[in-house]
């Protein structure tokens, strides 16, 4: 997994704007079923694509990441348009449904923790745990934005504040990193899709009126910056590039298991002592009586 620092914050929260923007505009310019279909292939065919890695690798991290995003929305706003569920309720029903992910994941693994993703069963459960917050995300900031009536620039001045509070708490106030962890990575959500929201929608719905085509041009041309960097960093720039094949996890795996062998191998030699007999070395047991 992606180790939380500056740049993978970045974008985290460009991946939520192109989400949003990317989902608005399939759904303007294709009948919305075929949309939704659309993004779960996309999400489906990604997210494989990510679970056969055997290690961090940013551009497929990042391609399921902003696949999760625009079929995260796409389910969200389902729910609300076609099923007619105020963004309260459906908030409300996706942060049960996160609750139990992260209650799921806690009870089987005892860890929710990013660094210790070491297994296909925990990385299917940080998954879930990402889909779950990017659907409870934009349920959140669609019910402030338009549901309260605050606009989408009030709506990401709002959510940058919020995203200040898990910040400080690990900082300052003893936040536990899972906590403040998921706690960003929930704001993130509402916090990108606002941002996008107010770029891309008509000046009647309180935005500039940009555009969602365009919006979504812009992300993704920032987007395989911030990636293409993340890529050149892992690189060449990463412990494990720095330190040869050695570091990497395949390697420590194989080393692991030559050095196990080794000490099996020592500890049969201390139980199994030799003597010679005429001239050449025998194996014994402990206690055997030796030929004269």
């Amino acid at each position: 997994m992606a180790v939380p620092s500056v740049l993978f914050w970045a974008t985290k929260a460009l991946s939520t704007a192109l989400g949003e923007s990317v989902s608005d505009f399939s759904i303007r310019v294709m009948p919305p079923v075929l949309a939704v279909l659309l993004g779960f292939l996309f999400f489906g065919g990604a997210l494989a694509l990510q679970l056969t890695r055997r290690r961090y690798v940013p551009w497929v991290y990042w391609l399921a990441v902003a696949a999760v995003g625009v079929f995260g929305t796409m389910a969200a706003d389902v729910v609300h348009v076609v099923m007619g569920l105020p963004y309260l309720v459906s908030a409300g029903l996706y942060g049960v449904a996160l609750a139990v992910v992260f209650g799921l994941w806690w009870r089987v693994e005892g860890t929710m923790s990013v660094h210790e993703i070491v297994t296909t069963r925990r990385e299917a459960f940080y998954w879930a745990a990402v889909v779950g917050t990017f659907a409870l995300g934009t349920a959140v900031g669609d019910y402030f934005a338009v549901g309260l009536g605050l606009g989408y620039v009030s709506s990401v001045l709002l959510f940058a504040a919020l995203i200040l509070i898990p910040a400080a708490g690990y900082r300052w106030w003893g936040f536990g990193g899972v906590f403040a962890f998921w706690f960003a990575y929930v704001l993130t959500r509402p916090l990108g899709a606002s941002v996008a929201d107010g770029l891309g929608k008509p000046q009647a719905e309180g935005g500039t009126g940009i555009g969602s085509g365009w919006v979504s041009l812009a992300f993704v041309a920032v987007m395989i910056v911030l990636v293409g960097w993340a890529q050149v960093r892992d690189r060449y720039f990463s412990p494990a590039a720095t330190a040869g094949d050695s570091a990497r996890p395949e390697h420590r795996a194989y080393e692991g298991a030559r050095m196990k062998a080794n000490r099996v191998r020592e500890a049969r030699k201390d139980e199994t002592p030799t003597m010679p007999l005429r001239g050449r070395p025998v194996a014994v047991d402990q206690g055997q009586q030796f030929l004269p």
